[in-house]
């Protein structure tokens, strides 16, 4: 072996050890699913099971169904996990040859749901697992009073994350995404009631812990707003993207309305900015979005608007669709699906 041939083979030898070095012992390396080349349309079905939207799926224009499950429903006691809705939910999506996509909800916007395990309630060192909070979506008078988990506290934040790692350890690679619910919390009593750093510190530890149990599924954090913070005064945006960037989770939204005052002066921008730094974003058109009137012409916002917005300036790859939306309803599979 010539000396040059030597050191070209302990160049490469150096650059092998290198990008082995990158994935810790032990742990595979990322493997999630490409990106979309083109906006995709999915349900979104809340807490509803697959079944009952069988018909919506068979549609060629749909590529699959995201589905909100209860903490309390993933674990009904401490350390036992229940995930046959999931299984079921799953079997249904994989039969249709679509992806499905699990929604973790810790947050709730009625008084009558505190839907976290009894023993989050009930155990001293959990302090009552949840704060009460108005359902106000940045604008205009709060409705109804529900809940957010205490996620800030050590304790209830490390049982949370527990439940991530098993759903990890039985989902991983099956499903296509999961996803953490909305960054925002508006507490009765302001937000005096609580210490806006650290619920900032545990929402991004939670996404952090999920992107790295979930190595071939996609996580995705929800972000809209945050408590204390209005146009990044304080930097919690700017903090989660960095996150973002930092432990490749995608960011998406539960509301796409255009131009929305409230959600330009936080999210928006930094979506319409660092979406192609982002491994996927995946947004979605709820129940009360379609209550919202374009400025422009006084009605509704059609789809063929939100998916353009959606796509051209917030760069989102997957819109999850209420199954109200009417164009579901009115067109038949493929006609005019909103993909301009």
């Amino acid at each position: 072996m010539t000396k040059r041939t030597g050191l070209f083979a302990l160049l490469i030898g150096a650059l092998l050890v290198q990008g082995c070095a990158s994935v810790p012992d032990g742990e595979d390396p990322v493997a999630r699913p490409e990106r979309p080349a083109s906006l995709q349309n999915y349900i979104f079905a809340g807490g509803d099971t697959a079944e009952s939207h069988r018909d919506l799926l068979a549609r060629d224009d749909i590529g699959g169904i995201q589905i909100v499950y209860s903490w309390r429903k993933l674990e009904p006691r401490e350390g036992e996990y229940d995930f046959s809705a999931i299984e079921r939910d799953l079997a249904l999506a994989d039969a249709a040859d679509k992806a499905l996509w699990v929604q973790v909800q810790d947050r709730f916007f009625r008084p009558q749901d505190r839907l976290v395990p009894d023993y989050i309630l009930t155990e001293p060192r959990y302090d009552g697992g949840l704060i009460r909070q108005v359902d106000n979506p940045g604008e205009g008078v709060p409705t109804e009073q529900g809940w957010a988990t205490k996620q800030w506290n050590p304790a209830v934040r490390a049982r949370f994350q527990a439940l991530l790692s098993a759903l990890a350890e039985r989902f991983d690679g099956k499903i296509e995404g999961i996803n953490l619910p909305e960054t925002s919390v508006d507490p009765i009593g302001g937000v005096e009631a609580f210490d806006c750093d650290a619920y900032v510190d545990a929402e991004i530890a939670n996404a952090a812990h999920a992107s790295a149990a979930f190595r071939r599924s996609h996580v995705v954090q929800y972000v809209n707003f945050w408590p204390c913070e209005w146009n990044d005064d304080r930097g919690y945006m700017t903090r989660i993207f960095a996150a973002a960037f930092e432990h490749g989770f995608g960011i998406g939204g539960p509301d796409i309305v255009p131009n929305k005052r409230a959600q330009v002066k936080n999210s928006y921008p930094f979506l319409h900015r660092n979406h192609e730094r982002l491994p996927i974003v995946a947004m979605a058109v709820q129940e009360p979005t379609l209550t919202y009137r374009d400025p422009a012409t006084g009605t509704a916002f059609d789809p063929e608007t939100i998916a353009a917005y959606a796509r051209d300036y917030l760069g989102v790859d997957i819109i999850f669709w209420t199954a109200e939306a009417p164009w579901l309803s009115e067109a038949e599979a493929g006609d005019n699906a909103p993909n301009p």
